[in-house]
């Protein structure tokens, strides 16, 4: 049985940090391939790979511009990630939360009780 291409999905396409490198340059805007070389400080092999891998899944996005091909950013492939993380941030959400309260009920339990701020009744 064939195995299936590690990189058939956003999800697996990102799993590797130079592609998401080249996504956050992305993010910023259409760049060509010498300007991802150069921020990137990658071979320019390496970022063409990249960036077919990018391109396959519909990640990236490219058009020529008279010699240049200009690649920018997919964001909308990036939904099933997104939607996938958003389950998640509820859990984060939910523990931070319960945390909040934890470390609200340890304050007030350190705050003096009878005697005001700056006045300790004992000194009378």
């Amino acid at each position: 049985m064939a195995r299936m291409a590690t990189t058939a999905d956003a999800f697996n396409a990102v799993a590797e940090a130079r592609r998401r490198q080249i996504l956050d340059v992305l993010a910023t805007g259409e760049r060509g391939v010498n300007d991802l070389v150069a921020l990137l400080g990658l071979p320019q092999p390496l970022v063409s790979k990249h960036l077919r891998v990018l391109r396959e899944v519909g990640l990236v996005e490219v058009r020529e511009q008279g010699r240049e091909r200009l690649y920018r950013l997919n964001a909308e492939a990036l939904r099933p990630i997104s939607d996938w993380v958003k389950n998640y941030e509820r859990l984060w959400t939910q523990r931070l939360d319960r945390l909040d309260a934890v470390l609200q009920e340890l304050k007030e339990l350190q705050e003096p009780t009878g005697t005001e701020q700056g006045h300790d009744s004992r000194n009378e």
